[in-house]
């Protein structure tokens, strides 16, 4: 199989399943990406950076209040691009989960 012809069918795939294999080639990638974890007890649950508390939704509702990746990796020193590349695209596969826990941890007070 050609590079195309394995983009094409890559394109053809659902946001979930692009999402699964980004994390997936992340890994294989000496990038420094952690990946993405849902672990009970740690976060409540919520998808985060593997091996840290930075919860995915914490770090999308920062981009949405206009904070910028590169002010992102300055305030979380410990992860890298790879994983910003790696929380955007499980945001991007999941997006009604991240809007209803943002709005959630919106409501507490």
């Amino acid at each position: 199989m050609t590079r195309q012809e394995l983009e094409h069918q890559l394109l053809r795939l659902s946001p979930a399943d692009k999402a699964d294999i980004i994390q997936s080639l992340t890994k294989t990638l000496r990038t420094g990406g952690k990946g993405i974890s849902k672990t009970p007890g740690i976060c409540g649950g919520e998808a985060c950076i593997a091996g840290t508390r930075i919860a995915v939704w914490l770090l999308v509702e920062a981009q949405q209040l206009g904070i910028s990746e590169a002010q992102l990796l300055q305030d979380y020193p410990h992860i890298s691009a790879a994983d910003l590349v790696n929380a955007w695209a499980y945001a991007d596969a999941h997006p009604e989960e991240m809007a209803a826990v943002i709005r959630a941890n919106n409501e507490v007070v």
